[in-house]
């Protein structure tokens, strides 16, 4: 706490708790709170008073309603100092830890004011809680920006991650495509020299069959001749 010591009265021991608890603690407990005063109603409604249990006793504090001195205000001030420093708080941007401090600070200022004056300390409280809910508001819509902004971050990954994959898969799909096309190129120009070979090999075949027809008719012709030029007996 920002101001541990002036803030609140002497704590008051409510009730014991165990098996022995009953009418008798509550009316203890309801004879222990003081009569209060306006002021200490609006006081506890800014500063609402402590309650806690200590070796099976139930103890309350309720916040002070002795005015402040000089000395308070300039020792809240420099309060303040210490523990922004000693807690690291930052000078600017958003800090949760800053705005604790600069709030309990602000619950001390409205708790000097109001034991002077009611009126003002509740003004001050209604100033108070519109700059809370305001805050809350601003803390909404900052979350869901961040919300918003981390969802959309995250659809554009998933986004990045499925193009990235198509394109590894089209990558790998042309490549198989190129593999294909390269295998029946290979498989085409095997053909085409094949037949090509054929191809020589029957014109070649076709050359010497007409050769030998050419010879095997030179041959007859001569052989015709001699007969047609052979001397009659």
């Amino acid at each position: 706490m920002l101001m541990g010591s002036g803030r609140y009265n002497t704590p008051i021991l409510i009730s014991t708790t165990g098996a022995a608890k009953g009418k008798k603690d509550k009316e203890k407990k309801k004879d222990a709170q003081p009569a209060m005063s306006q002021t200490e109603d609006i006081l506890n409604s800014i500063l609402p008073p402590r309650e806690w249990t200590q070796e099976d006793q139930l103890w309350v504090q309720y916040v002070s309603s002795t005015p402040a001195t000089r000395a308070d205000v300039v020792n809240l001030q420099e309060d303040l100092d210490k523990w922004l420093q000693q807690r690291q708080a930052r000078e600017t941007g958003i800090c949760p830890i800053r705005e604790e401090l600069y709030s309990q600070c602000f619950d001390e200022l409205i708790r000097q004011v109001t034991i002077i004056c009611a009126e003002r300390g509740l003004l001050l409280l209604r100033v108070r809680d519109e700059i809370r809910m305001t805050i809350c508001a601003y803390q909404s819509l900052y979350e869901s920006s961040i919300a918003f902004g981390m969802r959309k971050a995250l659809q554009a990954e998933q986004r990045r991650n499925q193009h990235n994959k198509k394109m590894k898969d089209l990558q790998v799909a042309n490549k198989k495509l190129r593999d294909e096309v390269e295998e029946l190129e290979n498989k085409i120009t095997q053909i085409e020299k094949h037949e090509a070979e054929r191809r020589e090999q029957e014109e070649r075949k076709h050359k010497e069959e007409v050769e030998s027809l050419k010879k095997l008719n030179a041959q007859r012709k001569e052989q015709l001749e001699a007969m047609l030029q052979a001397p009659k007996k």
